[in-house]
């Protein structure tokens, strides 16, 4: 699998294959060059520091994270199709909020997991039921509220979405390790609380034509949406998906043939493009579970519809290309940028806060296709709706954030590459024709 420096030097891989329809196309399509045009998704990483019920000026904390949460939701709103912009579908990379309401999930206690003690584990994490009943899923409804009827979305749970977390009994924190495995191996259960904001009954997604298909109440959902005369499919699927998820992945896509195909899970790649697996791999204790290579191994690589697979969870970005059992490109892309902290930093110039403002600056990712013609290709850029500025417009954008992100050691080039660059999509034409159109 690829990694950065593939990128980071300069755009990705450069050669064309001519096109060969594969694709059911219109009269149409068969007779327009282009019929796509060009279009924009927003990816929306890891929101959770916005929502935190203490990241709150209510509780002394210098901002109201919550606010730049919904100035996020705004612009995605504003700028959608419908009202006159190109963001033709938007895409929640996983933990929208912050916190957990239960140690461990009915679920789990019942097929006979046991948790590590609280003397083993040094204390109990992040278990506030008022918090995330009363605050954090409230107002992450509020805030997907504002999309609601302007666009096609979806939402994926990461592991701060579950309503339960804790240290696996056999595989409890070991001090004296030097890798992922020092804190032990949690796991994550119980979707109640997502399926509350984000079942396939909500109102978000009830009765919408686009929202084609779900599983496990809406923890793993299917979408189409179109941009011109262009169709596509997304699947969204919950972190660390296991078995049944994939299943019902399978069939998604057998009864969606053709469609060029995107995927959101909120764990997938690290910094480097490569797969994201270590102390966190609930794969290890449960065997209905699938890491990200399993992810890949037992579904991806399989299925030649999926082009693009999308995630968060490990702060920072990253970048990878891999190919799949027909020899095809499946580009693989990493941002989560909660650890970011200027915005929260700038209301609290004396250090009255005693804690890390952490929220996320209100970067989000924009990604626009231009898929007519004959190099189709992808615009990857990053938007801030607090700065309201693209990275390449801030000249302080790696000294602020790149050694806070682990990758100090990248010139302010490199890492300002990470979040601006131009994927090639050397092989969609021969995958799906000169254009997608399957209306």
């Amino acid at each position: 699998m690829g990694g950065l420096p593939a990128f980071v030097c300069a755009v990705t891989i450069a050669f064309f294959s001519a096109p060969v329809s594969l694709f059911a196309q219109t009269e149409k399509s068969s007779t327009q060059p282009g019929v796509c045009g060009e279009f924009t998704i927003a990816a929306l990483p890891d929101t959770q520091n916005y929502l935190d019920f203490r990241h709150q000026k209510s509780k002394g904390f210098p901002v109201n994270g919550y606010e730049m949460f919904f100035e996020q939701m705004q612009y995605i709103a504003d700028n959608a199709v419908s009202n006159g912009g190109d963001i033709v579908f938007a895409t929640h990379l996983g933990d929208v909020w912050q916190n957990r309401v239960q140690r461990m999930d009915p679920g789990h206690e019942l097929r006979g997991f046991k948790a590590a003690t609280e003397s083993e584990t040094g204390g109990i994490p992040h278990i506030f039921p008022d918090g995330v009943k009363e605050y954090e899923i409230p107002n992450a409804i509020k805030g997907f509220e504002i999309i609601a009827g302007k666009l096609p979305f979806s939402v994926v749970p990461g592991n701060h979405d579950y309503d339960a977390v804790w240290t696996d009994a056999a595989h409890p924190p070991q001090p004296d390790r030097d890798d992922s495995l020092r804190q032990g191996i949690r796991h994550f259960g119980g979707l109640e609380g997502f399926r509350s904001a984000f079942s396939d009954q909500s109102d978000f997604f009830r009765d919408q034509p686009w929202y084609i298909a779900s599983n496990d109440g809406g923890s793993d959902s299917a979408q189409v949406f179109t941009a011109g005369d262009c169709k596509f499919l997304h699947i969204g699927l919950q972190y660390d998906a296991p078995d049944s998820s994939l299943a019902w992945a399978r069939r998604v896509i057998k009864q969606n043939p053709g469609l060029p195909t995107i995927v959101t899970t909120h764990k997938y790649t690290d910094r480097d493009g490569k797969y994201a697996v270590g102390g966190l791999d609930m794969s290890l204790i449960d065997q209905m579970d699938n890491n990200p290579q399993m992810v890949w191994d037992d579904f991806i690589s399989q299925h030649d519809q999926i082009f693009l697979v999308l995630s968060g969870h490990i702060g920072g970005q990253g970048y990878g290309v891999d190919y799949n059992d027909t020899g095809y490109e499946v580009h693989q892309m990493l941002s989560d940028y909660q650890p970011r902290w200027r915005a929260a930093k700038e209301q609290d110039p004396d250090n009255t806060y005693s804690g890390k403002p952490l929220t996320g600056d209100g970067w989000l990712r924009l990604l626009t296709f231009n898929l007519d013609g004959s190099k189709p290709n992808i615009k990857v850029r990053t938007y801030s709706t607090h700065f309201d500025k693209f990275s390449s417009e801030m000249p302080n954008y790696a000294a602020w954030y790149k050694a806070g992100e682990g990758q100090a050691d990248l010139s302010d080039a490199e890492f300002l590459a990470r979040d601006e660059f131009q994927v090639e999509l050397t092989d969609f034409n021969k995958r799906f024709g000169r254009t997608a159109s399957n209306l």
